[in-house]
């Protein structure tokens, strides 16, 4: 699908025109948005637009890092979104131009249509002049990356049931909940680190300086920043979660085989006194004895209790 928006040289915006009948020349500036374009439809990035073959291979060819690319005036932008669910990147590509702005996602994007949905509201006012090519891109990085906050915020939430909930659940239920959330931590982190090496590379550029919005920009990067700083502090809380419970994990292990060791220990002696009077001798002079199986007994039971009151008073059973 194609949609258009075009602003006339006194800043009224006419929406869905063809490309057929769009006439640059004719408007102030233009936005033309790609939204799950068919091959016939992709084609136009070079047939109509004539944009640079390497820009229209960086469309065409996913998943492309997060980058800036200068072809004369045009900027070329490879922005990525969020798959709410899945938490992995979706590809935005965005030309740039003082007159054009182009954008071409193979996914029907929220993200994307309320950018659309916002500049033609500021169109409509009269708000959105010779920059407008700048405000849009502005407010599609600013709505993509809005939309990375409602995904961390979940997670955190997860976390903190984690930390407050742990006690219900095995050891087993706690570290798999734990290395799914840094799973999903490190997807996240490897779409908003890009995202911030880009805004700091648009806010630093010299091509971009002239731009009205850049503080706008910059206001993007401080939001990934945070971003940035948020999925560290949760990446930290889980490794130290993590080592909480393989800490308690072991202990619970060396309590377990303390046990089993006294246990076996109690019994060791009283094997050996059991295997030496199972063995089949003719001569062994107690086997004699009428009572020597009540005194063996006894032997055994005070043998046991002994070594038992002796580990409690060691603190062995603490």
């Amino acid at each position: 699908m194609i949609r258009t928006l075009a602003i006339t040289p006194s800043y009224e915006p006419v929406l869905g025109l063809p490309l057929a009948e769009l006439n640059m020349a004719e408007y102030a500036w233009v936005w033309v948005d790609f939204s799950e374009p068919t091959p016939e439809e992709a084609r136009m990035l070079e047939t109509y637009f004539h944009f640079h073959p390497l820009a229209i291979e960086d469309c065409l060819h996913f998943l492309q890092r997060p980058k800036l690319d200068y072809y004369g005036e045009m900027q070329f932008f490879v922005l990525h979104a969020l798959h709410p669910s899945t938490l992995q990147a979706v590809e935005v590509d965005l030309f740039l131009a003082p007159k054009l702005v182009v954008s071409f996602h193979q996914q029907n994007l929220p993200e994307v249509n309320d950018a659309w949905d916002r500049v033609v509201e500021v169109a409509r006012k009269g708000s959105v002049g010779e920059e407008g090519p700048s405000f849009t891109a502005y407010t599609i990085m600013d709505k993509m990356v809005d939309q990375y906050f409602p995904s961390l915020y979940a997670i955190e939430d997860e976390l903190a049931d984690l930390e407050n909930e742990g006690e219900r659940e095995s050891i087993e239920e706690l570290m798999n909940q734990v290395f799914a959330l840094r799973s999903r931590l490190l997807r996240l982190r490897r779409t908003v680190v890009p995202m911030r090496d880009l805004l700091y590379r648009i806010i630093n550029s010299q091509h971009m300086k002239h731009h009205v919005h850049l503080a706008y920009f910059s206001d993007i990067y401080d939001h990934l920043l945070k971003l940035s700083d948020m999925i560290e502090t949760n990446r930290e809380m889980t490794a130290d979660l993590r080592d909480s419970y393989i800490s308690l994990n072991s202990n619970r292990m060396n309590q377990i085989m303390k046990t089993l060791t006294v246990i076996t220990t109690i019994f060791m002696p009283l094997t050996l006194i059991a295997g030496i009077y199972g063995m089949n001798f003719e001569v062994m002079p107690e086997l004699q004895w009428r009572y020597g199986y009540f005194a063996v007994l006894v032997l055994m039971f005070l043998l046991g209790g002994g070594m038992v009151m002796w580990f409690i008073r060691r603190g062995w059973f603490k």
